[in-house]
């Protein structure tokens, strides 16, 4: 039998027990309940039943009311909107947040199924009246998640770019600190 020395033993606990605390910190994660309050980037005009829009933008608003969750400050919302009697109908499809921390910055991108919810509950926006619905970017909604929400972080070249750059400004091992040593023009 093999025996493993204790202190290797412990480190091995250890990384296990945190390694899952190592990977929430790296997931965007909201709960399948979560209300999130947004609005339309650009002002969104439909005109008859038939007509739709795809690939529109949307970006979350903070300290609105009964939103129960909130998305990192920087975040685009990509969904799709359609006429249905008076109502206007808007389904997500994709969201990318960018987190930020001082100088750090972390990219979540991936998919999001959500529905549009006015901020009395009802389904649906009511801004739709004789075949035409205009929504303008300041109309504040509510996004309702259909499911749980968890979209692991991306690679960011931009980060490794700046830590680089951080440890050539003598920040970093990159950058140590030159021995002293004679100036050859010197005499």
């Amino acid at each position: 039998m093999i025996k493993i020395p204790d202190a290797i033993l412990t480190a091995s606990g250890l990384a296990f027990l945190l390694l899952p605390l190592h990977a929430l910190a790296d997931t965007l994660t909201v709960p399948g309940d979560a209300v999130i309050a947004a609005q339309v980037i650009d002002e969104l005009e439909l005109q008859g039943e038939s007509e739709r829009h795809d690939d529109i933008l949307l970006r979350p608003v903070s300290g609105i009311g009964d939103a129960v969750h909130e998305l990192p400050e920087y975040c685009v919302v990509v969904g799709d909107a359609r006429m249905d009697g008076d109502r206007l109908r808007i389904t997500t499809k994709a969201l990318t947040c960018i987190e930020t921390d001082g100088g750090d910055s972390d990219i979540y991108s991936g998919e999001i199924s959500a529905a549009a919810y006015e901020l009395d509950g009802s389904y649906g926006l009511a801004v739709c009246e004789t075949g035409h619905c205009k929504l303008s970017s300041d109309h504040v909604f509510h996004l309702k998640l259909a499911s749980r929400l968890e979209i692991e972080e991306q690679d960011n070249p931009s980060a490794r770019i700046n830590e680089q750059r951080r440890q050539a400004e003598g920040a970093g091992v990159a950058n140590p600190i030159p021995a002293e040593r004679p100036d050859p023009d010197s005499d």
